[in-house]
């Protein structure tokens, strides 16, 4: 689980960083609300906000399955994740080329992969 505390911190701390990055936007632009049509405050706009529409239901199902599945299970999840959103994140805003769609197919897959994991411990049939 300490894989999994860290993935989740820092993760969290991915979000202030996007949070700030909004705020500075807002600032420099002067846009106190929405996105102003400014194509650089909407990339940022969304950045934050599909990390904020993917990572909480993902961490919470990976920790679902934390007691059912062992340390490697939980661990690769969460790594997955923390690097996908980073990734994500990073191509959202321009900084790292073909960063969104691998961020995107990461969190998808980590998705699946912890959705299907639920289910299969919530109906008992763990496999590991």
């Amino acid at each position: 689980m300490p894989v999994f505390f860290v993935c989740a911190g820092l993760i969290g701390l991915l979000a202030v960083i996007l949070t700030a990055n909004i705020s500075r936007l807002r600032g420099k632009k002067k846009i106190n609300l929405g996105d102003g049509g400014d194509r650089e405050m909407q990339a940022a706009v969304r950045a934050h906000a599909n990390l904020i529409e993917f990572a909480p239901l993902c961490l919470l199902l990976i920790y679902f399955v934390s007691d059912f599945y062992g340390f490697g299970v939980v661990a690769g999840l969460s790594i997955v994740l923390l690097v996908s959103r980073a990734l994500h994140a990073g191509g959202m805003l321009g900084v790292i080329p073909q960063g969104r769609f691998l961020g995107a197919i990461g969190t998808t897959l980590v998705l699946a992969a912890s959705s299907v994991l639920a289910v299969l411990a919530g109906l008992s049939l763990k496999q590991f």
